[in-house]
């Protein structure tokens, strides 16, 4: 990934500007629940698919569950995948976390399409139910790209799914939010953000009478199937020199590293979901379970950084939230 010319690395970077990057309170905790998905997506750094078949077992679930019951600085539960919701015990994790902290933001990162699959078809009710925040990959509002990206066919489901939402009452309900998230299909950074989501609410809405709250925008990161991807169009140095050339010292500030703690399917903790799929354990330590640390440990910490993050730091800036800086 390195580019054959001499670039700073991305520490190096950070002390150019006088930046040191540390964890603060912590507020989400992330858990991929599994790299199972019905979908295998030319951006996806998890590198998910129907053939993958690691999953987080009931008995790590419990933990997790057991763990955020002792916390009290963390008010929100982002679920990711693979399809989340392809876990057997997804709706057992939300439906505990319900019992024990009513009040949680739970969010699913939904690629939308599962909603379509046979024996999913009831997963709207449920989350209207428990009132989930549903995050949606949607890459672009016309067939061509979103196909391209995703699958043959994933944008006319993706529509259907959305339609569905929106007779649910998502994005309708004030209790049941339904954002979207837009990756760029090659090697580019995202546009702006509020420009951006502007374009795909007339769109969404004119040709297909669907609405949504928000549009995240987020940057393609350089690792995994995208690397792959990059390497075999022989774009990777090029896009990797984009990255560090558009780095902006005010996205720091609001990295999601800084107050997320990402837990893989086995239970292992990170600094972030990308480090997770790198396998840099948080803070640069040892591999670490959830279980085996304590919230109130991590404010002040460090974080485990590579030159990855200038994904995160390019233009607007990236975190699971979107924009940084739009």
């Amino acid at each position: 990934m390195r580019s054959s010319v001499q670039l700073p690395t991305f520490e190096e970077r950070l002390a150019d500007e006088g930046l040191v990057l540390v964890r603060t309170e912590p507020k989400v905790l992330q858990v991929n629940v599994g790299k199972l998905c019905n979908l295998a997506c030319t951006h996806c750094h998890v590198n998910a698919g129907p053939n993958r078949r690691e999953l987080m077992t009931r008995e790590s679930i419990d933990r997790v569950i057991d763990w955020y019951a002792r916390t009290d600085s963390i008010d929100t539960l982002d679920l990711t995948g693979g399809a989340p919701e392809m876990n057997p015990d997804f709706r057992y994790l939300i439906s505990r976390i319900r019992s024990i902290r009513p009040e949680t933001t739970i969010i699913d990162r939904c690629n939308l399409t599962i909603l379509l699959e046979p024996g999913f078809e009831d997963l709207v009710e449920f989350f209207v139910d428990n009132q989930i925040q549903i995050v949606a990959s949607m890459p672009c509002y016309t067939a061509e790209n979103v196909d391209e990206q995703r699958g043959e066919g994933v944008f006319d489901g993706s529509i259907k799914a959305l339609q569905l939402l929106n007779q649910a009452g998502y994005a309708s309900d004030p209790q049941l939010l339904l954002n979207l998230v837009y990756n760029p299909l090659g090697g580019t950074l995202p546009p702006s953000q509020s420009e951006l989501e502007a374009d795909y609410k007339e769109a969404l809405r004119v040709h297909f009478g669907i609405g949504f709250n928000r549009l995240f925008t987020i940057t393609n990161m350089p690792i995994a199937r995208f690397l792959t991807q990059l390497r075999r169009e022989g774009r990777s140095e090029e896009y990797y020199q984009l990255l560090i050339q558009s780095f902006n010292p005010m996205s720091v500030e609001g990295l999601m590293c800084r107050d997320t703690i990402s837990v893989d399917w086995e239970g292992r903790v990170f600094d972030c979901d990308f480090n997770q799929m790198l396998r840099l354990p948080i803070g640069d330590r040892e591999n670490r379970y959830l279980w085996d640390i304590e919230a109130d440990e991590l404010p002040g910490s460090s974080i485990a950084v590579r030159d990855h993050c200038f994904g995160c730091t390019a233009g607007a800036g990236s975190s699971c939230g979107g924009a940084i800086s739009d």
